[in-house]
């Protein structure tokens, strides 16, 4: 097998592992093909739809597993889920088009030339509707996307020098003291249609509704909406030091980031949370919130985990959680704060934060941004674009 088929095979574990299927994936079996539902299945089933709304989040999740969707952006309940913002181009054209060419140029920001360059996303000096556009998902693949898997060996979401230095020679045959274009681009060639049927990780309906009621594959709950006020908590850091987030709000905004261990996508974007932390961490409060596991040994389990090495049970008590959350934060080298959420899930499930999720909350204590849920939706520059135009209202 050569490395671009390794490359997407491991694209397709990782991808899979976070609810998303690749276009070039075949279809999986119908609903008349699907093993039937364990009795305990049947029984969440009847449970789940007595004890949440019709018209609810968890329901179209529910409803959409039953037909036997292998959960795709589009699916369950990620249409209904998407990003809630002040910050919008219409915020934007408004309070800085002085001109009203539907172009934001730098002399027309009252920002620090830094703070311009993270809203100009695409970094042609300007900032214009296209840079807010946060259609496209979060695990949409692109060359530079799967060159980050390729190189990113050790699972921890950043790519140091090192493991550029060894893609170049796994890439390298050895012939030349370069790479010319197409060692480059035969690594990008469309794949065949891969089958799933036959992996051994492939989730069965009764463990996405057991993962569903645990809430692993997300929370039950659809988390506070844009301006209401964000429901306080009380949690201790891997260190031991309690944290209350109402004592915290008025001083700064606060950025709350969601994630766990076994989330394939939320590792993926540690290199990113770290950026945010070092670029913000002296104007705003930013905190990481561990929440309950999406992919543990004993559940809907991951193939991908398992060949970086993480390989660990759902916590059953809040030692054990704490134990984890200490092993991600050293695994990845995250420097911002974590917070531990207790083993009852109570503030994972109100934020709505599991399996990954963002929130900005402004020195009012409301709601300023929310993303879509996680994975698709976990977007941390979407974040950070509303961070400094918050930073930037308040001046």
């Amino acid at each position: 097998m050569n490395l671009r088929h390794v490359l997407m095979s491991q694209l397709l574990a990782m991808v899979v592992g976070c609810l998303a299927i690749a276009k070039d994936v075949e279809p999986e079996p119908t609903v008349a093909e699907e093993e039937p539902l364990t009795p305990e299945a049947q029984a969440t089933v009847d449970e789940l739809r007595r004890l949440l709304p019709a018209d609810s989040e968890g329901i179209a999740m529910l409803d959409n597993i039953l037909t036997g969707s292998r959960l795709s952006a589009e699916d369950g309940w990620f249409p209904l889920a998407k990003a809630q913002t002040r910050f919008d181009w219409n915020y934007i054209r408004e309070r800085y088009d002085a001109d009203t060419d539907q172009v934001i140029k730098a002399t027309e920001f009252p920002g620090s030339a830094d703070d311009f360059a993270r809203l100009d996303r695409n970094d042609d000096k300007q900032i214009t509707e296209t840079d807010l556009d946060w259609s496209k998902h979060s695990l949409t693949t692109t060359p530079g996307f799967m060159m980050f898997f390729m190189a990113d060996r050790d699972a921890n979401g950043k790519v140091t020098k090192d493991e550029f230095a060894a893609l170049y020679e796994q890439l390298n045959k050895g012939e030349e003291a370069f790479l010319a274009i197409d060692d480059l681009r035969e690594q990008f060639l469309p794949s065949p249609p891969t089958k799933l049927e036959n992996r051994p990780d492939k989730p069965s309906r009764s463990t996405l509704i057991a993962g569903l009621k645990n809430q692993e594959v997300g929370s039950l709950q659809a988390g506070p909406s844009l301006d209401e006020l964000a429901p306080d908590f009380t949690l201790k850091t891997i260190h031991g030091e309690t944290v209350t987030l109402s004592k915290e709000i008025g001083h700064k905004p606060i950025v709350l980031i969601f994630g766990n261990f076994t989330c394939g996508p939320f590792r993926s974007q540690s290199g990113n949370i770290e950026k945010l932390y070092n670029r913000y961490k002296d104007r705003a409060k930013l905190l990481l919130v561990y929440v309950r596991e999406a992919h543990p040994s004993d559940g809907w389990w991951m193939i991908s985990n398992q060949k970086a090495g993480i390989v660990h049970s759902q916590p059953k008590d809040n030692a054990q959680r704490l134990a984890i959350a200490s092993t991600c934060q050293s695994h990845l080298d995250l420097k911002i704060p974590f917070l531990v959420d207790e083993i009852d899930d109570r503030v994972g499930s109100v934020y709505s934060g599991m399996p990954n999720r963002l929130y900005l909350i402004d020195q009012d204590g409301k709601i300023a941004f929310k993303n879509g849920r996680g994975p698709f939706g976990f977007h941390p520059r979407q974040l950070e674009q509303a961070l400094v135009l918050l930073l930037d209202s308040k001046k």
